[in-house]
C-alpha cells in the first residue's frame, strides 16, 4: 500500500498495513483527495470493502490516537 500511494503519503494519505487514512484541510480538498485515493485503488485493481469504510468524519481513532481538526491526541 505504501508503494501504491507513495506520491500522496504525508500530503493527504497515511497508510498502515491495509488501513488508509485520507485527511484534508477543507471539504473541497477532501472530495478531491478521496477521489484520487479511490481512483488509485481502482487503477491498481484494489478494492475497499464498503462496509469497513467511514467517510467524512470530523474525528477518528487511528492507531491509538484521536485525530481531529484540533490536532492529534492520545486515545484515552
Amino acid at each position: 500500500m505504501n508503494r501504491v500511494f507513495k506520491e500522496y503519503l504525508d500530503q493527504f494519505v497515511i497508510v498502515f498495513i491495509d488501513d488508509i487514512l485520507v485527511y484534508s484541510a477543507s471539504e473541497e480538498d477532501h472530495a478531491r483527495h478521496l477521489s484520487i485515493v479511490l481512483e488509485t485503488l481502482r487503477q491498481q485493481q484494489l478494492y475497499a470493502k464498503f462496509s469497513k469504510c467511514e467517510f467524512w468524519l470530523k474525528s477518528i481513532y487511528f492507531l491509538g490516537h484521536v485525530v481531529s481538526g484540533e490536532g492529534i491526541s492520545v486515545d484515552p
